[in-house]
């Protein structure tokens, strides 16, 4: 019997898994949680095989939750069933170790059978994925370029961002300027734009 934790914050998503991993004979469903932060704590519990984890998650982010359940947990495998399929992402996935990237539009049964390889071991990431995610490589913006973008996103002001992050304001447009050109972009927005698209925000 392969032991599954699903952690995914829309409700009616949640339990449309639920129903769907217990017609299965061979998965039971130990746990089922809405927020990033509480999956090591609950898998540490219940010892499942196999944790399915969405990226956006309240808390913190199934990506990094993936990185500590690996550090915490190993023997139990993460695999990510996300509607945030860009590139950067599945990049950001595979080196925190997940064993398999499913897209939440991918066919109902591809779901168990990615569960049952992932606990048998192998990897599962669409190869379509891969390639794109191969074509745009991993983010060419430093840890502090993607802070200040990522505070940009929200909408905020220089000043703003500055205060945020215990920068001056000097300081963050010059991290604005190198992410812009960095990216390829014509101003802020588009930077935004293109580095939200390829997963690196």
């Amino acid at each position: 019997m392969i032991r599954v934790l699903i952690a995914e914050d829309m409700h009616l998503i949640r339990g449309a898994l639920v129903a769907l991993l217990s017609l299965e004979d061979d998965m039971e469903v130990v746990a089922e949680l809405d927020r990033g932060d509480e999956i090591v704590a609950t898998a540490l519990r219940t010892r499942p095989d196999v944790a399915v984890l969405d990226i956006d998650l309240p808390g913190l982010d199934g990506l990094s939750a993936a990185e500590q359940l690996h550090e915490q947990l190993p023997e139990c495998r993460a695999l990510v069933l996300t509607g945030l399929g860009q590139p950067g992402n599945l990049l950001r996935a595979l080196k925190v170790h997940v064993r398999g990237f499913i897209v939440k539009d991918a066919p109902a049964d591809t779901l168990a059978d990615g569960i049952r390889r992932v606990a048998a071991g192998e990897r599962v990431i669409d190869p379509d994925l891969v390639a794109a995610a191969l074509e745009t490589g991993s983010t060419p913006l430093t840890a502090r370029e993607t802070d200040v973008l990522r505070a940009a996103g929200d909408g905020i002001t220089t000043e703003q961002i500055a205060a945020r992050l215990a920068l001056s304001p000097a300081t963050v447009r010059n991290y604005l300027s190198n992410a812009i050109t960095k990216v390829g972009a014509r101003n802020r927005i588009d930077a935004i734009r293109i580095a939200h698209d390829a997963g690196w925000l």
